[in-house]
Formats: structure tokens, sequence, C-alpha cells
């Protein structure tokens, strides 16, 4: 299946998105048992219809309640196909991408996962619901703790959220099973490869913010060196932190 760039240009979760999509009805809230409905169309209607077969990554995003990971003001278009805003000046990813990113891992229930880029929060719930543990790293501190707040009030016990620089991973948890970075570095981390076990993987949009980046599923094999695919052209904003070099 083809999808063309303009229909799902996207940023990871927690970061910035160059357009983002403003509803006219965002003012409006539905009702609890509407966001159910509108949770099960998206699945289908933008996930299973796309091209996602996960049945486990579709009902992980069929029971993560997005609304409660927007803006108040966005949450009547939760369950559309679109970024929209967070604190803090930043983006909660689409549902398409949070979910084959989630594919592209191949998550089991024994899992542990770490996470590059908290954002709202959203990105790692989905992943609390399908893995064993998730350790996830925010370098924006309100978001961190927002995040974490938000993640404890909808009982993710099995999240661990931290404030810091995730270029350089979580040593003291490695290795993982699989790493998912929200923002586009123009190289691979070498500290996240490190921290993979063998035969783990990971996907990272990598890239020049000029031209354009990969998502990329890097497979870690025996020798220690990656197997690399390329799933599809996206547009993330950078990954930023002290062991990243800034133009």
């Amino acid at each position: 299946m083809t999808y063309h760039l303009s229909r799902w240009i996207a940023t990871g979760v927690g970061t910035a998105l160059l357009a983002v999509f403003t509803p006219a009805c965002a003012e409006k809230s539905p009702a609890k048992e509407e966001f159910v409905q509108k949770r099960e169309q998206m699945v289908q209607r933008d996930l299973a219809a796309r091209g996602i077969t996960n049945q486990v990554v579709l009902a992980a995003m069929g029971k993560v309640p997005r609304e409660d990971f927007v803006l108040p003001t966005y949450r009547a278009a939760a369950y559309e196909d679109h970024a929209l805003p967070i604190e803090a000046k930043q983006t909660i990813s689409q549902p398409y991408i949070v979910a084959a990113m989630t594919e592209a891992i191949r998550p089991s229930r024994d899992d542990v996962v770490l996470e590059v880029g908290t954002g709202s929060g959203y990105q790692a719930a989905v992943l609390a619901e399908i893995v064993k543990e998730v350790y996830t790293i925010e370098i924006v501190e309100q978001l961190a703790k927002q995040a974490s707040s938000r993640l404890k009030t909808l009982r993710y016990t099995n999240v661990t959220v931290r404030a810091g620089d995730g270029y350089v991973g979580w040593p003291e948890h490695a290795p993982f099973d699989a790493i998912i970075v929200t923002a586009a570095p123009d190289h691979v981390p070498e500290p996240l490869i490190q921290q993979l076990k063998v035969g783990a993987r990971m996907v990272i949009p990598v890239g020049e913010q000029r031209g354009g980046q990969d998502l990329l599923v890097l497979e870690k094999q025996a020798d220690g060196s990656v197997k690399k695919q390329s799933l599809m052209p996206v547009r993330f904003v950078p990954l930023t932190g002290e062991h990243v070099d800034q133009d």
C-alpha cells in the first residue's frame, strides 16, 4: 500500500509539528461514550484500512483514551488522524504514525522498551498496554512532569518517566527489547544502538531538516552491527539535547 507524504507528514510525540491541524469544531467535546465510538472508528478507518495489521497494536490503539492526552480545547478532534497541540508549544503525533512505529518494533508482552521523546505520554501509554515495562525520556521538563502525572492518573503503573537528554538513552535499564525515537537526529545515536539487545529493534526518523527524513527500522545483529530498513519518508522536528550538534 502506498501513501502520499502530504497525507501523513508527522512529528514524534512531544515535538513541535511544522503545520498543526486546527479543527473548526475544536471547542466542542463529545460525551464519553462518543469518544469510545470515535476511537473504534479511528482504528478501522485510519489504522487497519491503511495497513496496520498487528492485532495487539490495534487493540492498544483502541483502548488508550487519546482525548486525555490533548489540550481540552481539542478533545473533540482527538480521533482525527492529525497531530494536535499539547503543552509547551509541542504536539501529539497523529494516530497512524504512533501505530506504525509501535508495529515496527514488533512488541511483545515481556518486552522492556525505551522511548525517547515522551511528549504528552500517548505513545508511552500505547506501549504500556502491550509490553512489560516502558522507560521514557523527555527533554522538556514541563512535559515530563505533566506526562508522568497523566499516566499515573490513568493507572499506567508500568511506565517510568525521566526528564533528560534522550540521545544518551537510559543505560541503567539497558539493554532494551526495543527503542522508539520520536524526533529526528541527523544520524543514529550510538548510545542507543549500544543499549539494544541482540535481535532487538529501534524505530527512528533520521535526516536533515532541510532535506527530509526516512523513518528507519534498525535490527541489532550478533556482531553489534545493525540491519537497516526504510519504512517511509517523514518530517519530524530535530532531536535536541546537549549531546546533539545544533546548526
